[in-house]
């Protein structure tokens, strides 16, 4: 790869979202509400790169192995721990807790399942609905980070938000099935 395609704006967006994650968790460790609304805008800019790194490396064709393989590590990374923090803090908690398991788990093991097929040289493209999944998980986290002070702005945002998380893990489920059922035909091959 050319040095001039790893400092790439597309690329440079992906960095900038995987330098997000540790701004977002530092937000967390002050008290009120300046903080989770920090927390919040730092996550919006970083997931609106998510839709922009993509498009610009397609729109100017940019695109890298680098960014290929950066892209969806920053998003499972932002999620993760965004999901950590809330869990944390008490925001998801109780049966919640179920939801964001279910979010966690998907991601390892499809990320694990891409890998397997990669080394076979199968790619198992990106689905609509899988986009879609991330978006609503990104609507629950964004939801969810603004937690308190969003409520006192707007009432009912965390419910927003814990809802968003359950809806974001049934499309977590079915698109994880539909990953699974795509590469199942690989892994049953000696």
């Amino acid at each position: 790869m050319t040095r001039s395609l790893v400092w790439s704006l597309p690329n440079i967006l992906t960095y900038g979202r995987i330098l997000a994650v540790p701004a977002v968790m530092l937000c967390f460790y002050f008290p009120g509400n300046t903080a989770r609304w920090t927390a919040l805008a730092i996550f919006v800019v970083a997931a609106v790169t998510d839709f922009f790194d993509g498009y610009l490396a397609r729109a100017w064709k940019q695109q890298s192995r680098l960014g290929q393989m950066l892209d969806p590590i920053a998003d499972k990374l932002l999620v993760a721990v965004c999901l950590l923090l809330l869990a944390g803090k008490g925001d998801i908690g109780g049966w919640s807790m179920i939801a964001a398991a279910i979010i966690l788990c998907r991601e390892i093991l499809v990320s694990g399942l891409r890998e397997f097929l990669a080394d076979l040289r199968v790619s198992v493209p990106v689905t609509k609905l899988a986009k879609w999944k991330t978006t609503v998980q990104l609507v629950a986290m964004a939801l969810l980070l603004a937690g308190p002070a969003g409520e006192a702005v707007l009432p009912g945002t965390q419910i927003a938000g814990l809802v968003a998380l359950w809806l974001a893990a049934m499309l977590t489920l079915y698109t994880g099935y539909d990953y699974f059922r795509a590469g199942i035909g690989h892994l049953m091959v000696d």
